[in-house]
């Protein structure tokens, strides 16, 4: 489905993806799941990538895609004109305002990755579930995607063992 470079589209694309999934016999919960993911990467897409072909930014479409192939494995992915930077995952602040989408994603999807194509364009897919129910012949991740893996966080040691009076010890 092309979906316009911006906002305008995220609602249709959210749409009739529900509307096919739900008539394909996929279960409610995981189309929700899908719903959500495919929201954060035609976000990111409109946010950090170029439209598709020679359209100027906020010109021009991004392609949304799903399918559940014949191995019940549903799948979704966005492809977008590029960027100047490669998707990954981050660690945003707990005070920040985004940088949380590809993070969700990661935390609800079986696999994800990306997949640069032709003319600089660049794919990132999503494996939602495998084994869902119906079948949707729309699109399947090509064999050799690259892999993203979430970022290590440093491990926070334990804090001793305090009683909330002893905050108030040097005050005697």
């Amino acid at each position: 489905m092309a979906v316009p470079h911006g906002p305008a589209g995220v609602g249709q694309a959210r749409h009739r993806m529900r509307e096919q999934l739900r008539t394909g016999g996929v279960s409610d919960a995981v189309i929700d799941d899908a719903v959500l993911i495919l929201s954060e990467l035609l976000s990111n897409a409109c946010k950090h990538g170029r439209p598709l072909g020679d359209a100027l930014s906020g010109d021009g479409d991004v392609l949304a895609a799903w399918r559940v192939d014949r191995g019940g494995r549903l799948t979704v992915s966005v492809t977008d004109g590029g960027g100047p930077t490669r998707p990954a995952p981050s660690t945003p602040s707990v005070t920040a305002h985004g940088g949380r989408g590809l993070n969700i994603i990661t935390a609800l999807a079986d696999d994800w990755g990306v997949r640069d194509e032709a003319r600089g364009e660049v794919t990132v897919w999503v494996v939602v579930q495998n084994g869902v129910q119906g079948r949707d012949p729309r699109l399947s991740p090509d064999a050799s995607p690259t892999r993203v893996t979430t970022p290590s966080t440093p491990r926070i040691p334990p804090l001793p063992d305090l009683d909330f009076a002893d905050a108030f010890d040097d005050l005697d």
